[in-house]
């Protein structure tokens, strides 16, 4: 039987977090492994010693395989946990561990390597009997023989990455015309995100729903499955919100599904925590997906309706012990839903976002948890992947699971970086979602365009006034004025605030309403304030003349614009194009003097894992090009300007 003493987590964040908590109450001493922008982040300072592995940049800190089997010898770790994403499914990873003498707490090499490949991987679940999508998983690669086989899928289908997950390098694709594009575009993503550019397709399966199997074997021969998780509801291929059971479900399908995922794992001789995705169609047929070699971002939600630590039992598998339970033994109690809070704007088709966490303050209560590695003064990275947190919530029924998250995540307070935290909250309150009937199209058809924009309540106002007013410039506080025009900005809109003090009260005039404000309490971060009948509370922070307000789980952001300069324009005609995120540029397509199209790509855009295009606003011609491929950019940079046509 191995034994390990000492375990390495090898990631970051919420994740390195949860799996060392674990760790630490088996008794295990544990290492964290950072980048440069980690030094300071909760998973470090949570970990018995931590080594530093490299910069910020993956591929020079945490896809470093040598780094991080160098950090485990460094400090005495023998056994070494990969968490999700980043090695976490690499074969070769496991394979130096193994031939470094260190535990890898996860399935053996071959595994990984043979489920990592969808093609494969498919042909294998086809052999074993388990039920698959029609499709081409086939060596030939050229666009000639992916225009043949599509003739025969039939459409619309799906060009999904061999190597790949997590959506990249997946296009669906409803028009033959557009599958040669589709084919170049998933390449080129596959290529950069996996190393590796090689595709399969698959006919795609009108709304389904995503449902997975959680599996988990030993090293005696003993599988079992852990009941279902129902990922419907996604964004881009990426999921958003998770549960447990799934609505769509009973005694019986639960079973058939379960045994197929079992039939899976046990074709691969599969040992530990592993899960099998299927496509459930509204007509009740099922077909294997992939299978996913690790644990998965939304394990929580099988924790608190089997009662067991998932983390704790791969420990146990990996020091050689057989599982404590049977088939029989695995019971379902209640029901849980988690959430994905990202660094990323609903209102900016979904793009991920960098900046400082200036507050955070997870919810807490009665079947809530958070996993999470944040803390305020956590600087969101555009090096990683932008989700932030997971809040889960548990409860005898789905209707009080789903009741006690939104709870949670109104209770949630994070300012500062933006986030979906109203997005999710929207999503869960959505008849689809409240009667177990979403699908894989839920986003697409309730939030089209994302999250409407949120013009300023008069109360919003007068909360960011009365605060505005208490900081130092405008007076408030000596009472040296009687009434005072301020301005704040609100997105592209600057507002006029006629404030009037008198004690603790404000008697306010903006947007056409007039009203008064009576400051009950207010500290750094909280406001309590009385507005006609109702006594309420804000959290706030400023940053920078930025007020950042949550008012009941209303996110707004106010700028302090009284004293400053007049903001320049960005140029006629929207010609000038700047970074929406920060970044590394993985193409240009333009030099000075082409002639552009509205809408027309000029450049690719690599951040927090996704490929971003960079079109043009207008009809022109290229003025400047201030980026070439390689290139690190950060939010707002000038990339490219246009002079455009004369309307």
């Amino acid at each position: 039987m191995p034994s390990f003493n000492k375990l390495l987590v090898a990631n970051r964040g919420e994740i390195a977090s949860r799996v060392m908590r674990s760790a630490q109450d088996k008794g295990y001493r544990t290492v964290a492994v950072f980048s440069d922008p980690d030094e300071g982040a909760s998973h470090v300072t949570l970990a018995d010693e931590a080594v530093r592995i490299g910069e910020g940049p993956v591929g020079s800190s945490y896809l470093d395989i040598d780094a991080i089997i160098g950090a485990a010898k460094a400090s005495g770790a023998d056994a070494i946990h990969p968490g999700y994403g980043f090695l976490s499914e690499r074969a070769s990873f496991a394979e130096a561990c193994e031939a470094a003498g260190i535990v890898f707490v996860g399935p053996s090499a071959d595994a990984i390597r043979l489920m990592g490949d969808k093609a494969a991987s498919k042909r294998r679940m086809i052999e074993a009997g388990v039920p698959c999508v029609p499709g081409y998983e086939g060596d030939d690669q050229s666009d000639d023989r992916f225009v043949a086989e599509s003739k025969n899928i039939g459409f619309p289908l799906m060009v999904k990455a061999a190597a790949g997950g997590g959506g990249r390098g997946m296009r669906l694709v409803n028009d033959p015309a557009d599958l040669v594009a589709a084919l170049r575009s998933a390449r080129s993503e596959a290529k950069n995100a996996f190393g590796d550019d090689r595709l399969l397709l698959e006919r795609a399966v009108s709304e389904p729903r995503h449902v997975e199997i959680q599996i988990f074997g030993d090293t005696q021969g003993n599988v079992v499955h852990l009941n279902e998780r129902d990922c419907s509801v996604q964004r881009r291929h990426q999921k958003v919100l998770e549960e447990a059971p799934s609505p769509a479900l009973d005694a019986k399908l639960r079973a058939e599904m379960g045994a197929a995922a079992v039939l899976a794992a046990s074709a691969i001789s599969y040992v530990g925590a592993g899960t099998v995705e299927f496509l459930l169609g509204q007509d009740g047929e099922f077909y294997f997906l992939e299978m996913n070699t690790r644990l998965q971002v939304e394990h929580p939600v099988t924790e608190l309706t089997t009662g067991l630590d998932l983390v704790a039992l791969q420990l146990d598998v990996a020091a050689g012990k057989s599982l404590p339970f049977s088939q029989a033994d695995v019971g379902l109690k209640g029901h849980a839903i988690e959430a994905r809070l990202y660094a990323e704007d609903p209102r900016g088709d979904f793009l991920p976002q960098t900046g400082s966490v200036l507050l955070w303050e997870p919810a807490a209560g009665t079947g809530v948890r958070t996993d999470h590695g944040l803390a305020t003064g956590t600087e969101v990275s555009p090096f990683y992947d932008p989700m932030l947190a997971k809040i889960i919530a548990h409860g005898a029924d789905r209707e009080e699971a789903r009741r006690r998250l939104v709870r949670a995540i109104q209770d949630t307070v994070i300012l500062g970086v933006t986030t979906n935290k109203e997005f999710l909250v929207e999503a869960l309150e959505t008849g689809e979602f409240a009667e177990g009937e979403a699908t894989t199209g839920f986003v697409g058809r309730h939030f089209p365009e994302g999250l409407a924009v949120r013009e300023p309540t008069f109360e919003a106002v007068a909360v960011a006034a009365s605060i505005l007013c208490g900081e130092d410039g405008h007076g408030w506080r000596s009472n040296s004025w009687t009434a005072h025009p301020i301005m704040i900005g609100h997105g592209d809109t600057v507002l006029s605030i006629l404030v009037e003090p008198s004690g603790d009260s404000l008697h306010l005039s903006a947007l056409g309403e007039t009203g008064q404000l009576h400051i009950l309490s207010r500290t750094p971060d909280k406001l309590r304030y009385r507005m006609g009948n109702h006594i309420k509370v804000a959290r706030y922070v400023i940053g920078e003349r930025q007020l950042y307000l949550d008012l009941g789980g209303a996110l707004f952001r106010f700028e302090d614009t009284t004293y400053a300069p007049a903001a320049s324009g960005e140029g006629k005609g929207g010609g000038i194009l700047r970074a929406p995120m920060s970044g590394s540029i993985i193409g240009v397509d333009v030099e000075v003097g082409d002639r552009v199209s509205r809408g027309q790509a000029l450049a690719v855009l690599e951040a927090m894992k996704m490929e971003h295009r960079i079109t043009s606003l207008v009809d022109g011609v290229i003025e400047t090009v201030g980026i070439k491929k390689g290139m690190q950019v950060s939010a707002r940079d000038v990339l490219i300007t246009i002079r455009a046509d004369e309307a």
